[in-house]
């Protein structure tokens, strides 16, 4: 047995992104890369001290997201770990909401399904609290503990790095999730925007990692990702912002080239990467690396107003054709934008988000129970 490095206890194996994946068809976007996308990109500074402003604002606005009510629950515990798949090492945190009855799990032996969430924010901004609203519904509804990681964001850790701590987070839960009173038999992930991006893309990475470390002799604990819940993702990095904006069906809806810019050429970074990696484009995955990745059931929700609806809508209906063939539950939500969901006002939730929230989290109960 090849012996290999461990991190609290969970196999080391760094794997660049390059050599890991594979490009399904050779075409022209599969030659596009982020000098295309971005141009002469600010300095990385220069991107710092935008991304810390960008910051702050959006913390004043979940501020006011959250007092509107039936107010979020606050995190039960965290967990801060050290990454083990990304060549950039560091830690990051995870924020754990724990249903009724978790606390007399160690009494009763009980084991939880958990939901692994990756929030939104261009990998750019964010917090992994703002998805508490979401929390609250996984909590009653599916009885599920609710993770949701502060994966290391750009452009102080530009792609892959958000990637593979996404992965990272399953993979510590597959190891960890027995003492934490978690089935590693029942996990889900779910993630907004960019964190809809997260939610394939780190069932790929993880998928890759897995397949690495069986190989190599170092078998991972068994587990099952049951579902994955996508909300407004990001999942095609060769089709332009312009295209995509000038098609949507309200352009003066959609986020702003300032905001996306700034996305942009903090996470596409180094200039020559490749738009088409599959890590970054799910919909640059070939059939295969899709069909032995992704979870029985995808749930994606697109909003009408969104630039990244058509792709979103493609994507599911891709996953639902043979020979992926997944259990596909799509919804395009009409009359929204973007984010909607997030909108920071006090008085009231956004119109349509507790019923959504409800039935996804349905979906995700349903994945749960079957066989």
């Amino acid at each position: 047995m090849h012996e290999i490095p461990t991190v609290e206890g969970i196999p080391v194996v760094n794997l660049g992104a390059s050599e890991q994946l594979r490009v399904s068809d050779v075409d022209k976007t599969s030659l596009q890369i982020a000098e295309d996308a971005v141009g002469t990109a600010p300095a990385r500074w220069r991107l710092r001290i935008a991304a810390a402003w960008w910051r702050s604002l959006q913390y004043t606005g979940m501020a006011l997201h959250f007092l509107a009510p039936k107010r979020p629950p606050n995190p039960s515990f965290t967990k801060t770990i050290s990454s083990t798949i990304s060549k950039s090492k560091g830690e990051f945190t995870l924020q754990f909401y724990t249903p009724d009855g978790y606390e007399k799990a160690a009494e009763s032996g009980r084991k939880f399904p958990a939901v692994v969430n990756f929030h939104g924010g261009g990998f750019t901004i964010g917090s992994g609290t703002d998805d508490a609203r979401f929390a609250r519904f996984v909590l009653e509804k599916c009885n599920a503990v609710f993770v949701s990681a502060d994966y290391r964001m750009s452009p102080e850790n530009p792609f892959p790095v958000a990637v593979e701590d996404s992965a990272d987070a399953i993979l510590y839960l597959i190891h960890a999730g027995p003492n934490l009173h978690i089935d590693p038999m029942k996990l889900a992930v779910s993630g907004f925007s960019a964190g809809g991006n997260l939610a394939i893309t780190s069932t790929l990475c993880l998928a890759d990692h897995v397949k690495v470390l069986r190989e190599s002799g170092n078998p991972v604990p068994d587990h099952r990702i049951r579902a994955a819940a996508s909300w407004y993702p990001v999942v095609d990095y060769t089709r332009p912002r312009a295209l995509k904006r000038a098609t949507s069906v309200r352009p003066d809806k959609t986020l702003p080239d300032t905001l996306t810019s700034l996305f942009d050429a903090s996470y596409l970074h180094p200039p020559s990467l490749g738009l088409a990696n599959p890590y970054l484009s799910p919909v640059k995955a070939t059939d295969e690396q899709l069909a032995a990745a992704l979870p029985e059931t995808v749930i994606i929700y697109t909003c009408e107003w969104d630039m990244l609806m058509q792709e979103g809508k493609e994507f599911a209906r891709r996953l639902e054709r043979p020979p992926i063939g997944r259990n596909v539950r799509y919804k395009m939500i009409a009359g929204v934008p973007h984010a909607w969901d997030k909108a920071p006002d006090p008085t009231k939730p956004a119109e349509f988000s507790e019923e959504l929230y409800r039935e996804c989290c349905g979906h995700l109960g349903e994945a749960f129970e079957r066989a």
